[in-house]
């Protein structure tokens, strides 16, 4: 099954422009696939590293520009796959874009943090998040795609489970259990591998939910700074992301607080291990705020829309789940699973302090009746 992803337009237009491309995304993401299709068709001779190869990262460490183009030749796209294996990739990659100037160099790596080299005005970031609901409707149409909702809530869009069917959770307990922590402990910053995964299974059962550094170490049993610094390798390994606090005119706004969510449903649930039906299950407002929330940042990413993302809570427990900064305007949008509570956007409450405070801003109720239009359009 070969499925279209929605960023490729995006990198295509920033081939030969000068700068190297880097496509970003976990293990298992489809990066190969997509670099794969990106080249299909194309008339420039193009030539592969791939950083698994021992011989190829001596080759690419601590090399030089003429040492560079005895490899390549006269291939003019150099693509370097599993960059983040190769040491001092970040200085490889300056060569190419500051002494080969006429080649076009893709570097697919999973770490944000293994460019070593600062690329200031040197590169082009792409992110590669599992498959979205938005690519999937273009492959099969919305009908088809609708009416395998419940099942996404619960399996997710990692692309290897969505073309394997019936073999959801053998597939993502094996992502779990084999990829989801090989990285972070690659980079030698965890050495505590027993006290990353009880943080993580905390955050699964999280979603939704505001979240305190102090409250997670007391639950795991450690320090603020520990949790914290384990939270931000695993953003860095696109396991979870964080949402913060939306806080400007109104004096009891939480203003530090944050959320933190999942790229993909069905990594969050073979962390707790529980794959039952959504009709048995207590979590499913979570699930379908995180499904969401993680849908529409896949939306903003690709349609490339400069979008600040935020919630916002005061501390008499008002809240609502998402706000959009854009354009100089706010939208407001609170999720239900449940479409009978709304019948319509005109009957969507939200909380007089929020919208006295800030009455220029647009606000949307997002049911199973109409979120195809949030996590598919700009609205």
């Amino acid at each position: 099954m070969i499925i279209e992803r929605a960023i490729i337009p995006n990198i295509q237009q920033t081939l030969f422009k000068g700068k190297a491309i880097l496509l970003m995304g976990p293990r298992q993401i489809g990066k190969t696939t997509l670099i794969e299709s990106l080249l299909a068709g194309r008339k420039e001779k193009n030539i592969i590293f791939n950083g698994d190869e021992a011989d190829i990262r001596q080759l690419l460490t601590q090399t030089t520009s003429t040492r560079l183009r005895s490899l390549i030749g006269d291939s003019k796209i150099v693509v370097i796959d599993e960059a983040q294996r190769i040491a001092d990739i970040g200085i490889t990659l300056k060569l190419f874009t500051d002494q080969i100037k006429q080649v076009q160099v893709i570097a697919a790596l999973e770490l944000a943090a293994s460019i070593n080299e600062p690329l200031t005005g040197r590169k082009f970031e792409y992110m590669l998040f599992p498959l979205s609901f938005a690519e999937m409707v273009r492959h099969h149409g919305l009908l088809e795609e609708r009416r395998l909702l419940e099942h996404r809530l619960i399996y997710g869009y990692y692309p290897e489970v969505v073309t394997n069917p019936g073999q959801e959770k053998k597939l993502l307990k094996l992502l779990a259990d084999s990829y989801l922590y090989k990285d972070l402990l690659a980079l030698g910053q965890v050495n505590k591998p027993a006290l990353l995964e009880k943080i993580i299974n905390a955050l699964a059962l999280q979603i939704g939910s505001e979240v305190s550094y102090y409250e997670l170490g007391q639950l795991v049993g450690a320090d603020n700074q520990t949790v914290e610094r384990y939270i931000d390798l695993l953003e860095k390994a696109y396991v979870v992301f964080r949402l913060p606090a939306y806080s400007r005119n109104v004096r009891n706004e939480i203003k530090k607080g944050k959320k933190i969510y999942f790229y993909d449903n069905g990594i969050r649930n073979a962390v707790i291990g529980s794959f039952t039906p959504l009709e048995g299950r207590t979590d499913k407002g979570a699930l379908w705020e995180n499904f969401l929330v993680s849908e529409r940042l896949k939306l903003l990413h690709y349609q490339e829309v400069d979008a600040k993302r935020f919630f916002w809570r005061t501390t008499q427990q008002q809240e609502i789940d998402y706000l959009e900064e854009r354009g100089g305007k706010l939208y407001a949008y609170e999720f239900k699973w449940s479409a009978t509570k709304w019948k319509s956007k005109a009957k969507t409450k939200f909380p007089k302090t929020f919208t006295n405070a800030y009455p220029e801003s647009k606000t949307y109720g997002v049911t199973q009746d109409n979120f195809e239009d949030f996590i598919d359009i700009i609205i």
